[in-house]
């Protein structure tokens, strides 16, 4: 990413599509945002540019407001941009003449001669100019001559992004951590230079870093104790934060930040930490005497290192453990002992220090006699019976305390590193609650694979298709999507979840038996607000079909009658009310292509899958009001609709002879 602070430096940027704003925070709202500028960027080949100020203009304008405070710092809002993908940041040099210049000046000298924009990416409110005379409206008066085009931000987002932005303020300034760190998607963090202290804390055994913040608008936590962490020289500490005015010393001086670093020697003065703060522990309080307050100190220590998993030794070049510390691959087996004898080693090898669970479905082979024979090591789960694949799982995931599962296929083949990736994106961004990597096909190594590819997408009638797959169109990977990218759904090939989400959520229907259940899984935790992602920089290879060819009958009734399960589980009521007749006739379309195929076996699938998706209907209704009970419970932020197409896939493929993805953005 390259950053510039000079507008005399800029250079010709191509296709560039912009965004403008403060960003502060970059959290979760902010990134939906930033994920529709990539999109744009990648449908046109274009660049990305983040528009910013500094100092930030509220600071500028309203310079006596003592009330304001920043999430970010300028630096810390780029490091955050950064880890967003975009390609360039521009940080505009803010100041009383900026703002003064006139609608017409900003637009014409500032945003067409400085960016040459192909989009320019804003909300509906969105005012500049002297006097707030500038708006979306005036904007737009510009695209015919000077050949962008103007995409409005919804006042929802928008209004959401600003309510976001309160509550994570009202929720810091309340110690309310774990609110505030879901909220922006990614920790609270803040950085400070280590200056000299008093050192009493080295005479009670706990020396500590005293930070010095430079920027003071920068927020600062209410006095207190929290869990944090820091990084020194690329590993991570868990780490006491002190924030107060030391009153069991009556000290006169102004409020502290103090660190102290668990399990960490050596001579910080003068560097600039990054701290992350991660809970609030308690507030600052007067006690006794030194004796106190060392014994305060040491239970205070105590209790973050239960929070922290009991003292994780820190590891040079090992992403942060915090609610990643445990990781258990849990493999679901079922009658294939050629599958684990294949690919079970890759996982081995390539996942060390990695818990590998195998849970058996009942095993009519010799499966479980293999594991206990050549892989003493993986833990088994015998559940003696046929459980399907998504019940299956639940059933052995109740016995796996993890803070991350790794739902993966016994036929998948793994690669080195393939995890690392994967679980430092959902360790930077909380949002995430499920992930997979690029899943290619083991066959055809240079081709995506049907289950997941790049990441699953539904359409407008609930159709599913992948980056990299269009129905049976499977593409080469040529790096086109090697972006992360927020998608709806993952594939059970390669699944990572955060445990506790699967289980606050009910994990997966175990009704469906097998296929889909990802998908209502995706969809359930997408409509509390969390987010579903591909990393591409993980790459795992699938076999595919290895318990069901991808036309078999078997396959064909499951497929249909659980997209019509999730369908009546997570659509509007009013929506149901045409979608339900409309798949009923696209399906009947489905059928009449398998028999011209003479595949009259999955005509036959077909209709049984909808007599029993009609048997089922009270039942599914049921779960439906379920399933709200438990989104609104555990929602954080309005339904998450990144990831479906607004069209129908399949006019796009059949009539406008779509084949890949990249095509079906670009046009759609």
């Amino acid at each position: 990413m390259r950053v510039f602070t000079d507008l005399s430096q800029l250079p010709s940027f191509q296709n560039a599509v912009v965004t403008i704003g403060s960003f502060d925070g970059v959290h979760a709202g902010h990134r939906r945002i930033l994920e529709q500028v990539q999109t744009y960027t990648r449908s046109c080949g274009g660049e990305s540019v983040v528009v910013t100020f500094d100092p930030h203009p509220r600071t500028v304008l309203q310079p006596g407001d003592g009330s304001f405070k920043l999430l970010t710092t300028t630096d810390e809002k780029i490091t955050l941009l950064r880890g967003c993908g975009i390609d360039n940041v521009v940080v505009v040099p803010f100041s009383t003449d900026f703002a003064r210049q006139d609608a017409r000046k900003y637009v014409e000298d500032f945003l067409v001669k400085k960016f040459n924009p192909r989009y320019i990416v804003i909300g509906y409110d969105h005012r500049f100019g002297a006097g707030r005379e500038g708006d979306i409206s005036f904007l737009k008066k510009y695209e015919a001559s000077a050949g962008f085009e103007v995409l409005e931000i919804p006042a929802q987002e928008v209004d959401e992004i600003a309510v976001s932005s309160t509550k994570i303020r009202r929720a810091l300034d309340a110690s309310d951590i774990a609110l505030a760190n879901k909220l922006l998607g990614h920790p609270f963090f803040f950085t400070g230079k280590v200056v000299e202290g008093q050192k009493i804390g080295r005479t009670l055994g706990f020396p500590t870093a005293n930070l010095d913040i430079e920027d003071p608008y920068k927020l600062v936590l209410p006095a207190g104790i929290y869990a944090a962490q820091v990084r020194i020289n690329d590993a991570v500490f868990p780490s006491m934060l002190y924030i107060g005015s030391r009153p069991t010393l009556n000290d006169t001086r102004p409020q502290t930040i103090e660190l102290n670093i668990l399990d960490y020697e050596g001579d910080l003065y003068g560097q600039t930490l990054t701290v992350e703060v991660l809970d609030f522990i308690r507030p600052d309080k007067k006690l006794e005497d030194l004796e106190a307050l060392k014994h305060q100190i040491e239970q205070d220590r105590v209790e973050i290192q239960r929070r922290f998993g009991s003292a994780a030794q820190p590891s040079k070049d090992a992403p942060p453990a915090h609610h990643l510390s445990g990781v258990a691959v849990v493999i679901l087996n079922y009658n294939t002992r050629r599958h684990l004898e294949q690919f079970l080693p890759s996982v081995v090898a390539n996942s060390p220090g990695t818990r590998i669970v195998v849970a058996d479905n009942g095993s009519p082979d010799d499966s479980v006699d293999f594991l206990r024979r050549h892989y003493p090591d993986v833990e088994l789960l015998d559940l003696q019976h046929n459980y399907g694949f998504a019940e299956g799982y639940n059933r052995a995931l109740k016995q796996v305390q993890a803070d991350i599962y790794v739902i993966l296929n016994s036929d998948v083949e793994v690669t080195p590193g393939w995890m690392a990736p994967v679980l430092e994106a959902m360790r930077r961004d909380s949002t995430i609650a499920i992930a997979q990597p690029k899943i290619l096909a083991w066959s055809e190594r240079h081709r995506f694979e049907y289950a997941g590819a790049a990441g699953g997408w539904l359409d407008a009638l609930g159709y599913p298709f992948c980056r990299g797959r269009i129905f049976s169109k499977r593409e080469e990977d040529e790096g086109q999507y090697d972006a992360p990218q927020e998608c709806f759904w993952a594939a059970g090939a390669a699944f990572f979840v955060r445990a506790e989400l699967y289980h606050a959520f009910g994990g997966f229907d175990g009704d469906y038996f097998a296929h889909n259940e990802e998908i209502d899984l995706c969809w359930r935790l997408k409509r509390a607000g969390y987010a579903v992602w591909c990393i591409p920089q993980s790459v795992v290879y699938h076999l595919g079909g290895g318990t069901l060819e991808y036309e078999n009958p078997r396959k064909v009734f499951l497929n249909f009658r659980n997209s019509l399960f999730s369908l009546l589980k997570n659509e509007p009521a009013r929506k149901l009310l045409w979608l339900v007749p409309a798949r009923l006739l696209l399906d009947g379309l489905a059928a009449a292509r398998f028999a011209a195929k003479g595949q009259f076996l999955a005509i036959w699938a077909i209709l049984r899958a909808h007599f029993s998706f009609y048997k089922n209907f009270n039942n599914t209704v049921r779960k439906r009001q379920e399933a709200v009970e438990i989104i609104d419970k555990h929602k954080f932020r309005p339904q998450n609709r990144n990831g479906i197409y607004p069209g129908s896939i399949i006019v796009a493929y059949y009539l406008r002879r779509v084949r890949k993805f990249s095509k079906l953005i670009k046009n759609g």
